[in-house]
């Protein structure tokens, strides 16, 4: 199963700095050329070829949503009346622009998008629903999921 999925081969060395970088981004390149028993100058240079190509597209440290008072996690479902590039265009522009979307996914089924959101407490989530996603260019129905309880999170991708 090994490098099967990739549209391009990555060799085992190259697979390991992604998932040590994916671990731990802030790993300095000489701790990591360190850890894969690479000098520094190849390992920095496999980095930069990642970087380039496309397999890294950046670096962020993970943020407790909670601790910075963000009590709120919902997943919305928003539907649309009329389905054109424009509505469309235009929906997904306006998203890009608030920050409490972590993450816009246009899906099948019922529901043309699935937004994720995050808020301090459920007035403020109620507010941004009425103020924000109902006036959203097109958007005829949201149906929200709140989080009880998180199981698990993350963005780490499966790196065989």
């Amino acid at each position: 199963m090994k490098n099967k999925h990739l549209k391009k081969p990555l060799d085992d060395v190259d697979l390991n700095i992604l998932r040590q970088l994916q671990a731990d981004g802030s790993l300095s390149n000489a701790k990591l050329a360190e850890r894969l028993s690479l000098s520094v100058t190849p390992c920095w240079r496999r980095i930069r070829r990642l970087e380039e190509e496309g397999f890294i597209e950046g670096y962020q440290a993970n943020l407790n949503r909670r601790k910075l008072g963000f009590d709120v996690l919902a997943f919305v479902h928003l539907c649309f009346d009329i389905h054109t590039d424009d509505s469309a265009d235009r929906f997904e522009e306006a998203v890009l622009t608030y920050p409490e979307v972590l993450s816009c996914h246009k899906i099948t089924g019922k529901a043309d998008y699935l937004l994720q959101v995050v808020a301090e407490d459920l007035d403020r989530y109620g507010e941004f629903v009425e103020h924000i996603l109902r006036r959203l260019p097109g958007v005829t129905s949201i149906h929200s999921s709140l989080t009880l309880r998180e199981i698990k999170s993350s963005s780490r991708l499966p790196v065989y």
